[in-house]
């Protein structure tokens, strides 16, 4: 049998047969259990040995992840090799064995293909003749036991030939399992009948099998987010990670009976340099695998943000301008995945045509057959397909054309055609400024169908990275925190596919004010380009939405815009965050907020726009980065700035604005007028402007069931806005905003807004609205008591809100992955009457609760809090005076702030609690 291992230098460096076999030969230890601990003993140290030997090899050559995943594997042939005869000489020996007794080992799944991560699973096979006798027995049992007493994972089954066949028949896990099936050691005639009943008995249905197997893909990418661009992804089993290789091998071992993948080049299914590409890929793969296994010193397959750092200093990767490390060594993980991605297409075209006379095609259901012809282009059972080889090289505008087409007709493009686009994408570097190819590119992007697939396909195909060259900059790019789930070529595609459906009305009931505001957009164009601009400068350093702006202003014209056009996409992408951060981090009730963010935007047109953008561009972060609150937030401010924009300053008064809500309020509450009045004297009139109605009528409630109590504490789960409003009604006191913010972290809570008033009575009425630490509706009953119970203790002195938080274990320790410096920005400019203070820094349990405690002890009053969070970024923003109600403006007091508020951040400086 060929030498699997021949390749790998040294082997015996990694582990010495000979010689171990030798320390084996002499071990004394009595009989049975003894002997076999006695001989286990040596066997653990030549493991360890070897593993130490091929982990100093791959520190080494840190990239070099397919011999890694060889020497482990050589390593644990030799081993059970050794083990083997250790079992059946010494401990078992059997000088004059029966028929029956014949048995066989083999390596099966990934060890069988010889390739094993350092903490892998050991997968074997025992065969034997006929049922199992009383010494093969002995022996499995003997041998499991050292490998166990040896610290491995193994996984095994014991089987005779009769029942392989009849399993591998009936569960496709066993016969892939099998498929990959090598002689380890043994009874040789055992395992050549073996191999032979394996394929002329089960290897017969290969359609069926690959069936199978593609399927089972499928699920297993629906499972682990069916994108090959998320950015913690699995290595193994992730779209475009290990094991679409592996499927990839299994179909061609089974269906063309190769034993290694280059020998698919022999069989005509890849190209030469398409081997290559594989080769590379898997080797990369591999590398990254291996060093996942050390790191974590387990079997460990997701590449966590944490992970990701330390791979790729052990790899080797620096950090660039505009650029990390880290970034790069993504950028790369993701072209290798998507070259995964690109190869399976073409492995499945070669499938689909050498089945096709056989039944239906796999992958995609049938599609109609007609027009045979189509534009020069022809069809191919139901796909877009070329009538040539050099069809794209006497066109090169056809690399447009051929997607353009297939959105127009609702056609899938062949996979040899995306081969072909592939091989001559640089061919359209000559004609980018092509006005015809530029137009057919404007009508995919813009199309009324489905243009994220088809930009999908584009991309896979490399053309559109291509034809636009800045496209192509961040094809892959990742960005190195926890908020965005997806490379950004990736969440730009998603992003225009949200923004055809928000216009095609199917996402109404999640976005009714943008669904709405889409037919009154007058150059749907312009919003669509701005969409894919939006952040197309990332990745270069500088500010990206700046950067994008002068793109925007060079790319537009040779995109057939009109000046116009061109001036709104360029201010679009430069403010594209505009809406999220005023609507995030900054006080919608106070005016000034209001007009600022319309000054800005200056026409109802572009409000319209802007509010579409931002909420594809939050929606196509990643699931769950959307919710209700984000969905209230954005549409105040939309409607409070629309107003501005059509009414100028002759919009509603103040006066006017409060005693409209306050008739709204009493034809609510259904109250006589004496009892309303004296709840509207009770309340200032920053009350009144700051609350909306619901909120209004659930105080006032709460406010006529207190009575003379001093403390009363209400909670209501608010599915709209995705959060529970929790509302404290308590005798006002210096620190009562940070108790309660303590009080509500320590019971689980995360707050993600708060308005804090104070009646004209003396009384803190103050609104939280809160989250789980997941973002989701923080509504269980068990935890709505505990909340309740815990502002009650910290308002009335019965715990340490510093202890019971510093007992509470981190529910977000991936943060730690992350370096962000705090800083402090003070503004008095932002509001008329509060100095606004924002405090950005890296996300931590009970932050909002520490730098509130700062203000205390800068003897600063809170009015309002406004949280945001961006993954591992937390931004909190403060509207405060001083202790008279004025600005703070000193020099020295404000240097003092930043300090406090800065240790803070950091967790450092001093956390005691108000007596």
């Amino acid at each position: 049998m060929p030498n699997r291992f021949a390749h790998l230098p040294s082997r015996r460096a990694i582990i010495d047969r000979r010689v171990v076999a030798d320390r084996l030969a002499v071990v004394e230890g009595g009989k049975g259990t003894g002997l076999r601990q006695a001989g286990t003993a040596i066997l653990k140290q030549a493991l360890d040995d070897g593993r130490a030997e091929i982990e100093r090899r791959f520190a080494e050559h840190p990239t070099r992840g397919l011999e890694t995943a060889n020497a482990h594997a050589f390593l644990t042939d030799q081993l059970l090799r050794l083990l083997w005869d250790f079992t059946v000489q010494r401990i078992y020996p059997n000088t004059n064995p029966t028929a029956a007794e014949r048995m066989t080992l083999i390596a099966v799944g990934g060890y069988g293909r010889g390739e094993m991560a350092p903490h892998s699973d050991i997968d074997l096979g025992f065969l034997t003749p006929w049922k199992r006798t009383a010494w093969c027995e002995q022996v499995i049992e003997s041998m499991l036991y050292a490998l166990w007493d040896m610290g491995l994972k193994v996984g095994h089954s014991s089987r005779s030939l009769d029942e392989m066949v009849r399993m591998a028949k009936s569960d496709v896990t066993i016969r892939t399992a099998l498929l990959e099936g090598r002689y380890v050691w043994g009874d040789t005639d055992l395992y050549d009948e073996a191999s032979r009943r394996f394929r002329s008995e089960v290897q017969s249905d290969t359609r069926g099998f690959i069936a199978q197997k593609l399927a089972e893909r499928d699920q297993r990418h629906i499972k682990m987010g069916d994108s090959r661009y998320v950015v913690e992804p699995n290595v193994k089993e992730g779209k475009g990670g290990l094991r679409d290789l592996h499927t990839l091998f299994w179909i061609g071992k089974d269906a063309y009976g190769v034993q290694r993948a280059a020998e698919l080049v022999e069989k005509g299914v890849l190209t030469r340099q398409e081997y290559r590409r594989f080769h590379r890929a898997e080797n990369f793969l591999w590398a990254v695998r291996c060093h996942l296994h050390l790191l974590a010193g387990r079997a460990e397959d997701r590449l966590t943000f944490d992970m990701q750092r330390e791979i790729a200093a052990r790899m080797n990767y620096a950090d660039r301008p505009g650029k990390l490390a880290v970034e790069r060594f993504m950028q790369f993980y993701f072209l290798q995945a998507k070259t995964v991605g690109d190869l399976t297409g073409v492995f499945l075209a070669h499938l689909d045509e050498t089945f096709a006379s056989r039944g239906r095609r796999f992958g995609l259901p049938f599609i109609r057959r007609s027009p045979r012809k189509l534009h020069g282009f022809v069809l191919d059972r139901g796909r877009l397909a070329l009538p040539g080889e050099q069809f794209f090289r006497e066109d090169p505008v056809r690399l447009i054309e051929i997607f353009a087409l297939a959105d127009q007709h609702g056609l899938e493009v062949h996979p040899q055609a995306m081969r072909l686009a592939a091989r001559d994408a640089k061919l359209i570097d000559e004609h980018r400024d092509d006005p015809r190819a530029n137009a057919l590119f404007i009508g995919v992007l813009t199309s009324p169908r489905d243009p994220e697939t088809v930009l999908r396909w584009m991309n896979e195909a490399g053309v559109f990275g291509r034809f636009v060259p800045d496209f192509g900059r961040v094809v892959a790019q990742m960005q190195f925190d926890m908020y965005h789930h997806y490379t950004v070529d990736e969440h730009t595609i998603r992003a225009v596919g949200l923004l055809a459906r928000i216009e095609q009305g199917k996402l109404k009931d999640e976005h009714p004010i943008a669904t709405a505001l889409f037919p009154q957009i007058v150059s749907r164009r312009a919003l669509y380009v701005a969409v894919l601009l939006h952040d197309i400068a990332k990745g270069r350093g500088g500010d990206h939405s700046v950067l994008g702006a002068h793109v925007a202003e060079r790319l537009c014209p040779r995109f057939g815009l009109s000046a116009a056009e061109t001036e709104v996409v360029a201010w679009l992408v430069r403010w594209h965050l505009l809406m999220s951060a005023t609507a995030f981090k900054r006080d919608l009730s106070d005016f000034k907020t209001i007009l600022d963010f319309a000054g800005a935007v200056a026409s109802p047109q572009r409000l319209m726009m802007l509010m579409v953008l931002t909420v594809v561009d939050i929606r196509a972060v990643g699931p769950g980065t959307w919710n209700g609150w984000k969905r209230q937030l954005i549409g105040d401010l939309y409607e409070a700035a629309e107003e501005v924009l059509r009414l100028g300053h002759k919009q509603r008064g103040r006066g006017e604005r409060v005693v409209a809500k306050q008739e709204a309020l009493a034809r609510a509450l259904g109250w006589d007028a004496p009892a309303f009045q004296r709840l509207v004297r009770k309340l200032p009139e920053s009350y009144w402007v700051a609350e909306p109605l619901d909120v209004l009528e659930r105080n006032a409630r709460l406010i006529e069931r207190a009575g003379h109590d001093k403390l009363s504490v209400d909670t209501q789960p608010d599915r709209e806005r995705g959060a529970t409003l929790v509302t404290i009604y308590a005798a006002d006191h210096p620190g009562i905003f940070y108790r309660i913010a303590g009080a509500i972290h320590a019971a689980g809570g995360n707050i993600i807004d708060a308005r804090i008033h104070t009646t004209r009575e003396g009384m803190a009425l103050d609104n939280f609205l809160v989250q789980d630490p997941l973002g989701r509706n923080f509504d269980d009953p068990g935890q709505l008591e505990r909340l309740k119970a815990a502002i009650g203790d910290a308002l009335l002195n019965r715990a340490r809100i510093t202890e019971r938080l510093r007992a509470k274990p981190l529910p977000r320790p991936r943060a730690d992955a992350f370096s962000i410096e705090p800083a402090v920005l003070i503004d008095n400019y932002a509001s008329n009457r509060f100095t606004v203070i924002e405090v950005n820094a890296r996300d931590r349990p009970a932050l909002l609760f520490h730098l509130a405690n700062a203000l205390f002890q800068s003897k600063v009053t809170i009015h309002s809090a406004h949280v945001a969070t961006y993954g591992e970024r937390a931004v909190d923003t403060f509207y405060v005076t001083d202790l008279i109600g004025d600005k703070i403006d000193s020099a020295s007091r404000m240097r003092a702030i930043e300090r406090r508020l800065l240790e803070a951040a950091a967790g450092e400086g001093a956390m005691a609690e108000a007596a």
